[in-house]
């Protein structure tokens, strides 16, 4: 098994889901980060994901990252939600998003400013004043969900 599924497992094992892994640096700082998002659907909306949950789950992974690190050298474990805001690079993102309102941007420069209803197979389905609009994955060159205040 690979590092990110032992980690998809962990995360699993608290009622969260995976949303994604990435190695940033920051600075003279190296940071491996897991974002995580709730499972758990209220008001039609995916619920937040509570600090206690990830301190929760900082202490699974970490003895795991002990045992296989993710990076040479020095690093800082940062695991939390990616936020109401995000970019979206996967259909995996595209399908944990569906509900959420997206910003897309293909490569032919059209802009689609709505709510995301379906994901099928490379198809990206959203809704932009009443009417359904589809766009390709590969033709997407900037997508991120977005909340209106």
């Amino acid at each position: 098994m690979s590092l990110q599924s032992d980690i998809e497992s962990l995360v699993k094992s608290v009622d969260l889901e995976l949303y994604d892994v990435s190695i940033v640096n920051e600075g003279d700082e190296t940071i491996y980060r897991v974002s995580v998002i709730s499972t758990e659907i209220k008001d039609a909306k995916r619920a937040g994901v509570s600090l206690d949950a990830c301190v929760e789950l900082t202490h699974l992974i970490s003895p795991l990252l002990d045992v296989t690190p993710p990076v040479s050298g020095d690093y800082r474990l940062e695991v939390g939600s990616p936020g109401i805001e995000r970019k979206l690079t996967t259909i995996k993102h595209y399908k944990l998003s569906i509900g959420e309102k997206v910003f897309v941007q293909s490569s032919d420069k059209t802009k689609y400013r709505g709510l995301l209803t379906n994901v099928e197979d490379s198809k990206i389905f959203i809704e932009v004043d009443g009417k359904i609009s589809e766009v390709d994955f590969n033709d997407i060159v900037k997508a991120k969900t977005y909340f209106e205040w």
